[in-house]
């Protein structure tokens, strides 16, 4: 098998994790589970978003949890438009991840824009960004399938990533937003991407929506790619994606890497100790195998 030595987890639970959750998360059970997970040795983590309170009210502390949370690891908040990026300008924050859809139909339902018109709103957003000295993400949404279009073409998705890189971009977050994609597709799609981007940080976002996001991850890995987006406890949906599950969970994630020897640098009993303070706040039960294994030993 072609595996790499080490691999980088970016812990995407406090944002994408709990931004479907209905029940609202007090700030002070965000920020314990934040730092419990930054404890566990993860360097890479999205916190929260400048979404609108309205559309999204998990997020209406976005400033208090950014002013809480930030050190000298990589702490990025997600900013959908010109509106969240002035938000971002008033925190310290200095990392920023951006959201696209290849999927016209899920672009316009999830921030009423078609692709081509979240583009033309970006490409001097990025180079503002990059000339303040900002570390710049794009998640690319709606990778592989899309809930209104269905099965996207590979190329619209490379087109749109090569579009990213030109304007600098230091990382694409390459997503199956649905959880549709099965390993053929994902090692298919990724071994594109590492010809046609050879120096842009590629990252893969799985969900489990079918049970196939750890198998995913191997085809992912097979593939050349080191960097994973995943979710403690699997937590996660998207809140524009009808039937769209958990993220990816960090824990089963790391625990498949270890026992392959493949170097993370996260503690799982500290990972397990964070799903542990948010569980009681959550609607819905933790899924995740290792978490279920291990949680009360």
């Amino acid at each position: 098998m072609n595996l790499p030595n080490d691999v980088t987890i970016i812990e995407v639970g406090p944002r994408d994790g709990l931004q479907n959750e209905k029940k609202l998360i007090s700030t002070e059970d965000k920020v314990k589970f934040i730092h419990k997970l930054k404890e566990s040795g993860i360097q890479e983590m999205e916190l929260t978003s400048f979404v609108s309170p309205k559309w999204v009210p998990q997020m209406g502390d976005a400033s208090e949890v950014i002013t809480a949370c930030l050190d000298q690891t990589r702490n990025l908040v997600l900013a959908p438009n010109r509106k969240g990026i002035d938000r971002l300008y008033e925190t310290d924050c200095k990392a920023v991840a951006l959201f696209v859809g290849v999927s016209e139909t899920f672009n316009k339902k999830n921030i009423n824009k078609t692709t081509s018109e979240s583009m033309a709103e970006f490409a001097p957003i990025i180079g503002e960004l990059k000339q303040k000295g900002y570390f710049v993400r794009t998640c690319i949404s709606t990778s592989f399938y899309c809930p209104y279009e269905g099965k996207i073409n590979e190329d619209n998705v490379i087109s749109l990533c090569e579009q990213f890189a030109k304007l600098d971009v230091d990382e694409l977050s390459v997503a199956d937003t649905n959880g549709m994609a099965n390993p053929k597709e994902v090692h298919s799609l990724f071994s594109k991407l590492k010809v046609a981007l050879p120096t842009t940080l590629l990252t893969a976002h799985f969900h489990d929506t079918r049970g196939m996001a750890i198998a995913n991850v191997l085809a992912a890995l097979q593939a050349g790619i080191t960097r994973f987006d995943t979710s403690a406890g699997g937590l996660g949906g998207c809140p524009f994606s009808p039937g769209a599950t958990g993220n990816v969970a960090t824990e089963d994630v790391v625990y498949m890497l270890q026992q392959m020897g493949i170097e993370t640098g996260v503690n799982l009993e500290k990972i397990v100790d964070a799903i542990s303070i948010i569980e009681p706040h959550l609607s819905r039960p933790i899924e995740s195998k290792y978490f279920k294994l291990n949680a009360n030993k």
